[in-house]
Formats: C-alpha cells, sequence, structure tokens
C-alpha cells in the first residue's frame, strides 16, 4: 500500500505534543510531575515501546530547577527546551523562573497541566479530590505577566498547532518564555498526527535605514564614544563582533549587570563592569539591550551627551517604569545592530583614541591587582581570582552573588554567566546544571552566596546533578548573612539604627547548616576552606574529582567577616 494511502494515525493528544516539541528541534523535556501528566507519561512509554522521536525527558524534584536548567541550556545552545509542571501549584513554583528568563530573554515552553472539570464520562476526569482543589478560574493569570504569549489547549486537534505557535511567539524577538495550558481530558482525546513539519518561522527586527545613518554620523564624529551593553548578544558571533567593532573604532564598553560578557576581556576596549567615570566622559553612547544602562543617583551623562538605544525592544516596554533618554533608536538585536554598524562607519585613524584606553586598561587591572594585595584572608576577591584561574580558558562560571565580575577575565563570551537583574534568587545552581547538561566536555562552576545556594533547593540539584551523572563545581561563598538586603538597609540610612545595631535586623543566616552534609547526601565530594591558604589546594583537588571521577563537588568557602 502506498504511503499516500495508508489511514492517517491517530493517537492520543499527549503523545502528539511529544512529538510536536521534538519537531520544534526540543532536545530535554524537564518534567515535575503530577496527577494531570497521565497521558504525558503515556506517550513517554509508547515512544520507548514503537520508538518514535521525542525530547529526551527527566524527572525534576523541584519545579525552579527544571526552569533554571532550561534557561542555562539555551545560554550555551541557542536552542529552547519545555518545561512542564503540575497544574497550579507547580505553576506557582514556576513562576520565580518565568521571572528571570523573561529578564534574560531566554525563551522556552512553559506547560502545566489544568486540573480535569469533567467529573465522570470522559476519558482523564477527575479521580481524586486535589482535581476539585486545585481548579482555577485563571490559572494563567499568575505568570501572565512574565510570559511573552499563553494559551491553552481546548481540542486535542489542535496541540500541534499550538505548541508550534508557541514556538514562533518564544524564538520572536525580543525572545522571551511562552506558556501552554494542558487539560488532562483534552491530552486524554485521541486525534490524527499532523504530517507536516512546523511551518512557524521566528520574526526578526532591523534597525530603519534613516536611523541607522543618523547613528553611524553621532559615532564617527564622536569624541569621547562610549558603548555600554547588558549581554553578548543571542549568537556566539554577536560577542565577536562587538569586540572587533570596539577595536576597529576605539569605542571602550562597559557593562552594568550584564548577564553575559559582550566583549573580550583581555579587548583593551574592555571597560569593566560599571561605566563609572567613562559615562560622565562620553559624548555619544550607544546602549546595546541594556534595560538599566546606569543607575541614575550614581552615574550622571556630560552635558549635551546623545544617547543611541538599540536592542530588540529598545524602550523595554514590558518595564511599566524606566525614564532614560533615547536621542536615536536602532531596532534589532546586539549581534544584528553592531554588524549593521560596521558595516556603515568609515574606517578612520583611531590610534591615540586607541592606545589611551590601552593604556586605561592595563591600569584598570593593575590597580585590582594591588587592591587585592593589599586585602589579607579569604575575601571574595580572592576567591574570585582563583576561580577565573581554574576555569581557564575553557571553563565556564556562573555566579549568583558569588565570584566577583571584575576577575571574570575571559576572552570568550560563552565562559561567564551571572543572574537577571530581575533578582529571582535560586537561579545559579539550575542554570549552571543546565549548562553542564548541554556541555559535559568543559567545567562549568556555580558560585553563590549562601543565601542562593539555599534558594536554589539544593537537595533537588544534587540529586539532579548525580542522576545526570553532571560533574559540577558548586562554591558557596558563605558569609552567613544577606549581604544584599544589609548593604542596601545601610546605603538608605547609613547613619540609621540598623547601622549602629551589632547585627542589622532580618540579614543574618546563623545557624547555618552544614552545606557540605547537604551535597554528601548525593554522594558529592565536599571541603570546607576556612583559610586563604587552603583555597589553592583545594581548588585543584576539585578538579582533578571532577576530571578523573566524573563526580559533583561542593566547596563551602567561610570568607573572612
Amino acid at each position: 500500500m502506498a504511503d499516500n494511502e495508508r489511514t492517517p494515525a491517530t493517537m492520543l493528544a499527549g503523545e502528539i505534543f511529544l512529538r510536536r516539541l521534538a519537531d520544534n528541534g526540543v532536545d530535554w523535556f524537564f518534567a515535575n510531575a503530577g496527577t494531570d501528566f497521565a497521558p504525558v507519561i503515556e506517550g513517554i512509554a509508547r515512544a520507548g515501546e514503537v520508538g518514535f522521536a521525542i525530547p529526551q525527558t527527566v524527572a525534576i524534584p523541584h519545579e525552579t530547577v527544571a526552569i533554571g536548567m532550561a534557561h542555562g541550556y539555551y545560554l550555551v545552545t541557542g536552542r529552547p527546551q519545555a518545561v512542564m509542571v503540575h497544574t497550579n501549584v507547580g505553576l506557582a513554583n514556576a513562576v520565580m523562573g518565568a521571572l528571570n528568563a523573561a529578564s534574560d530573554q531566554v525563551p522556552m515552553l512553559i506547560a502545566s497541566g489544568i486540573t480535569p472539570v469533567v467529573d465522570q464520562g470522559r476519558k482523564g476526569h477527575r479521580t481524586s479530590p486535589v482535581a476539585w482543589g486545585q481548579n482555577m478560574f485563571d490559572q494563567a493569570g499568575m505568570l501572565r505577566e512574565a510570559v511573552k504569549w499563553h494559551g491553552a489547549l481546548a481540542f486535542p486537534e489542535q496541540t500541534a498547532a499550538l505548541v508550534d505557535r508557541a514556538f514562533a511567539a518564544a524564538m520572536s524577538h525580543p525572545r522571551g518564555p511562552v506558556y501552554l495550558g494542558l487539560p488532562r481530558e483534552t491530552l486524554c482525546a485521541e486525534t490524527v498526527l499532523p504530517d507536516q513539519p512546523p511551518r512557524n518561522a521566528s520574526a526578526r527586527v532591523a534597525p530603519h535605514p534613516d536611523a541607522l545613518a543618523e547613528a553611524v554620523a553621532l559615532l564617527d564624529a564622536a569624541e569621547r564614544p562610549l558603548i555600554l551593553a547588558a549581554r553578548g548578544g543571542e549568537a556566539p558571533a554577536a560577542f565577536t563582533h562587538l569586540t572587533a567593532f570596539a577595536e576597529a573604532h576605539a569605542m571602550p564598553v562597559a557593562q552594568l549587570m550584564g548577564s553575559t560578557l559582550a566583549i573580550s576581556a583581555h579587548s583593551p576596549m574592555f571597560a569593566g563592569m560599571d561605566p563609572g567615570a567613562a559615562l560622565g566622559e562620553a559624548d555619544v553612547i550607544l546602549v546595546l539591550d541594556a534595560i538599566v544602562p546606569w543607575v541614575p543617583h550614581r552615574h550622571k551623562l556630560a552635558s549635551g551627551a546623545k544617547v543611541i538605544q538599540a536592542g530588540p525592544d529598545p524602550w523595554h516596554l514590558a518595564t511599566p517604569v524606566r525614564d532614560f533618554p533615547a536621542d536615536v533608536i536602532l531596532t534589532g538585536t546586539t549581534g544584528d545592530v553592531v554588524e549593521a554598524l560596521a558595516a556603515s562607519m568609515p574606517v578612520r585613524d583611531r590610534g591615540e583614541r586607541h592606545a589611551r584606553l590601552a593604556a586605561r586598561h592595563a591600569g584598570d587591572r593593575a590597580a585590582s591587582e594591588a587592591r587585592i594585595a593589599g586585602q589579607p584572608g579569604l575575601t571574595p576577591a580572592a576567591v574570585s581570582r582563583a576561580v577565573a584561574r581554574l576555569a581557564g580558558e575553557e571553563g565556564r562560571v556562573v555566579s549568583e552573588l558569588g565570584v566577583q565580575a571584575e576577575w571574570m577575565r575571559f576572552a570568550r563570551g560563552d565562559q561567564y554567566f551571572t543572574n537577571p537583574i530581575s533578582g529571582g534568587l535560586g537561579w545559579g545552581m539550575p542554570a549552571a546544571l543546565g549548562i553542564q547538561l548541554a556541555d559535559r566536555s568543559r567545567m562549568v562552576i556555580a558560585t553563590l552566596g549562601d543565601g542562593s545556594y539555599m534558594f536554589a533547593n539544593p537537595v533537588a540539584c544534587h540529586q539532579v546533578a548525580e542522576a545526570l551523572e553532571l560533574p559540577l563545581l558548586t562554591i558557596v561563598f558563605n558569609n552567613g548573612i544577606w549581604n544584599a538586603v544589609r548593604s542596601t538597609t545601610l546605603g538608605i540610612f547609613p547613619d540609621g539604627h540598623a547601622a549602629r545595631a551589632n547585627r542589622v535586623p532580618l540579614t543574618s543566616l546563623e545557624p547555618l547548616p552544614d552545606f557540605c552534609k547537604v551535597a554528601e547526601a548525593s554522594r558529592a565530594w565536599t571541603a570546607r576552606i576556612e583559610t586563604l591558604g587552603a583555597l589553592e589546594p583545594t581548588l585543584e583537588e576539585a578538579a582533578r574529582v571532577i576530571r578523573r571521577e566524573r563526580r559533583q563537588v561542593l566547596l563551602d568557602v567561610h570568607l573572612a567577616r
């Protein structure tokens, strides 16, 4: 019988959902399962028996870990992944991760079951009291502001089309997470598997020619131009293009709360992780996709300075209040905007400016080294420098209130990642697991504050690392306090009652748990570091364990108070 004469295959909508994820390039299905998963689990089991393609499926014992792993996986692969959680309660745990993904423009499909609404008579009907207890008027309302698009599956024959639309929305610029609600009764219904692959090309944006010409004229005439970037761009090439563009035209590049490196830190045009004095001197400023290019109460523009705001959404309209000037708007991703500018900018001799910036770059590095030499003991700077040395030219560092950014002097854009400015704690270790899952050949070092480590649901993280054989190195910067809360309070009330107190209220984490024992429960190799002399030897032994034994490692570093 010819292929076109075969009866179309019918199957559970839950199975079609999985197949369509694979058709859209999803490698991993991160699942925190519940009673709503029955038709999906049936589809997974049938895939193993019959042999059709679905993503690799893995059970993740907490939703923030699942979302964070999908986030990290995308950062190094550029491919969006899928997460599914249990009805409204699982979705509630996933919301913080969705906020982080939205802030970082990370696309992913977040799916959850919708509790059955039929009491009996239809496959998938209510079978447990929780089906009444988890029923909501507006389940999607919990994360509506965190996603670009949301939908709910009403009929089984919509399954493939809605999955396709979800990924079209997630991958269109500016990218971000999307949500799809999946009622159990609908997933249990059967329908025909579509015989066409997805036809859902994502939308891109590009600078308008008139705005591009205006920006080129400003930058070409500038005597003290400055580029402010938030991240290295969606494609690895964006990092290379920006480094080359900055060096060709002698334009320093600074970052503030950069989630990835935007330019090689070895480049003489790298101006560090704070605009600082450079912003006050600049006459033309190019902002590349930075929701917060500078902090107004700390950083002031020079009189008459022109500002070019660029990005897939240059006004960052998802933020209700954002008051930064824009004299020229360039719409496009960092990579596309830089390529367009590079193709249009006249090539001129910028030797004198280049030499001056190179001398400043060298001076900044020397000053940093001198500063650490004057700080005895196990300081954050000393640990940060040692971590950067351990990472070398290949290792990757993930930081959530861990290492100090100024020491992450890497030449590659895929070596340093830090938490989104949305501030949803617990991002770092799950993201590092996702990065390690995407590439097991390179060392991944998760550096976390003690509070960030506890927020990450470490028992779940260590269980996943063992289950998936991910040799992650986790370093806890242990100072026993919520330092961000403490420093903010003292910054606002420097002479207040809290400043005079022996201990700032609501900031102490003591008595701290034994973090080593938490990791040892999942057979991790652990060590506690309490002196500067023990730091380097312990890091070397940790690296040996990871490379030879392929085991996860946790180091509890007790910083000098």
